[in-house]
């Protein structure tokens, strides 16, 4: 009897679980409450399930579009990465034509229905998210430049866009202070990310800030960001978009964030090497921060 040799194994073959990792479903679930929080702000309560459904299924298939194309793009790099190395796409689980064709098939089923059965503002705001991510940040900036982040970051700002613009087919002042919200927080919580992982960006040669000008410009600017982001949370109360509750809790979770961005600075600019026990305190509340912030407007609108 002769036995089967152990090098040949039967192909591994994608699941829906693979094709679900493709969209990157962590990342997805804080921009999608950002987006339906923004639509109970906007509706100064609660818009109706059908549309949150909606916003809900197409916000998460236009977010994971973005991540799948993403993927297709990077995944050279993300086999060089521990981090990333297992993803379907750099993995070979998944080719990079079906990727390309799930990723593709997501976006226009996610455009049409935003556009039937929401706004056409919505479908615009949610195409510009897309675009922005894939073109701007993933294809131009992130392997050229250290300033990827906070141009690029702004794919991540669209969500509340989306969900605004899904209530009441326009855009207004507050929907923009949300959006310049996200945009001065990501460079924040994403270059304390980068600090703890920045031997891998190194490894792979994409020019992240800590790795093209070192720990002490890093945490400056994470600081600088911060404060950015805690001033413009507090905005909104002086133009009467919002009451007191909001603004006691922008002020109390905007001072734990300075505590935290604090806590970072001060050591690294003292001369000690950031570390990612320094970095993960603040890179794991900025997410909770960002996600108390928009409760905390949803209910303030609703209520008061």
């Amino acid at each position: 009897m002769t036995a089967t040799p152990t090098s040949v194994l039967p192909r591994v073959r994608a699941t829906w679980r693979d094709y679900l990792a493709l969209t990157k479903p962590k990342v997805i679930s804080l921009l999608l409450f950002t987006t339906l929080t923004a639509m109970i702000m906007a509706q100064r309560g609660w818009p109706g399930l059908t549309l949150m459904l909606v916003v809900a299924l197409a916000g998460y298939a236009s977010a994971g579009s973005a991540g799948v194309f993403n993927m297709v793009i990077d995944r050279d790099i993300d086999l060089k990465m521990k981090r990333t190395a297992g993803r379907p796409t750099s993995s070979g689980l998944i080719s990079t034509h079906s990727a390309a064709l799930f990723g593709a098939t997501l976006q226009i089923l996610s455009f049409v229905a935003l556009w039937v059965w929401a706004t056409p503002l919505s479908a615009w705001m949610s195409l510009a998210g897309f675009v922005t991510y894939v073109g701007v940040y993933t294809l131009w900036l992130k392997r050229r430049t250290w300033h990827n982040i906070v141009l690029g970051g702004a794919a991540g700002c669209f969500p509340p866009l989306v969900g605004w613009a899904a209530v009441t087919g326009d855009l207004n002042l507050f929907a923009w202070f949300l959006f310049a919200i996200i945009f001065f927080w990501t460079p924040a919580h994403f270059w304390a990310l980068a600090l703890m992982i920045k031997d891998e960006y190194r490894e792979v040669g994409i020019p992240m800030l800590p790795v093209v000008h070192g720990d002490r410009l890093t945490v400056a600017q994470v600081w600088l960001y911060s404060i950015y982001t805690v001033v413009l949370t507090i905005l909104p109360f002086t133009f009467r978009e919002v009451s007191w509750l909001y603004l006691g809790v922008a002020v109390v979770a905007g001072g734990w964030l300075l505590r935290l961005a604090w806590r970072l600075y001060k050591p690294v600019m003292a001369g000690q090497p950031a570390t990612r026990k320094m970095a993960v305190p603040l890179y794991l509340y900025s997410m909770l921060y960002l996600a108390i912030l928009f409760l905390a407007g949803a209910i303030d609108r609703s209520f008061l």
